[in-house]
């Protein structure tokens, strides 16, 4: 149970592996005045700067779950860097479907909202580990103008155009499941850059290092689909967002 190890390898030099800045997500954890001691439960936590950079900034404690061991590890090694593997632990395990053993006071999914298949079933599951009156983290794309066309459909990693919702949609399918939502920290061009820019000299520096690797035609042939993608379309037409969530 793990990764392909593409992800890993377009990811390589990304603390967030989401199209928000580090800088962001710090902006998101002063803005929720977390208490000290707040208990967090991170699905899909990648390489756990959520839970390692706000325990640092904010005494949070608590667990990350990812299917990732490559992801895990570069966690666990952020967790000594900033002095707080005595907070937070993380777990190898398959996101979809965990419940923590106690309620904890915020529970997130950042970007991985595959776990619930969909924002829906995601809020059902996170409901499952989140104590009366916490915080619920999701991260998830919308689209930011609507698609002209089925080839930007698909460009922007969706099937039909109603896979993602307009930023105002999303915020209504929220309340309509009984969550308001209390706080949001939106991607920009310069947080898509990072994220999705930065693969591609993580991809070009392994392809010239691995030449006769075997995954070494298939991530040639994506770094340049990539380039042509996100600059045509997906950096256009699609946003990203961290909302916070507090139950009515």
């Amino acid at each position: 149970m793990d990764l392909p190890r593409s992800f890993t390898i377009r990811e390589s030099s990304h603390r967030v592996l989401n199209p928000i800045t580090p800088e962001k997500l710090a902006t998101m954890g002063r803005a929720l005045r977390l208490p000290a001691g707040t208990t967090a439960l991170d699905l899909c936590c990648g390489k756990g700067e959520l839970l390692c950079t706000w325990a640092r900034d904010h005494a949070v404690t608590g667990v990350g779950v990812d299917i990732s061991t490559v992801f895990l590890d570069a966690a666990r090694e952020r967790a000594v860097e900033l002095g707080v593997a005595d907070r937070v632990a993380f777990r190898h395990d398959d996101a979809a479907g965990f419940v923590a053993d106690e309620p904890v006071d915020l529970v997130a999914c950042v970007g991985a909202t595959w776990i619930g298949e969909g924002v829906t079933g995601t809020v059902e599951l996170l409901d499952r580990s989140l104590r009366p009156g916490g915080l619920m983290l999701i991260g998830e794309p919308y689209w930011r103008l609507a698609p002209p066309d089925q080839a930007t459909v698909e460009a922007c990693y969706a099937t039909e155009a109603d896979e993602w919702r307009s930023l105002s949609d999303l915020v209504a399918h929220f309340n309509d499941l009984g969550w308001d939502v209390v706080e949001m920290v939106l991607a920009d061009g310069d947080s898509w850059d990072r994220y999705v820019a930065a693969q591609w000299l993580n991809v070009r520096r392994w392809l010239d290092d691995n030449p006769y690797d075997e995954l070494a035609p298939e991530l040639r042939a994506d770094l340049s689909e990539s380039q042509i993608r996100y600059t045509r379309y997906l950096r256009e037409y699609l946003g990203w967002g961290l909302f916070a969530l507090m139950k009515r």
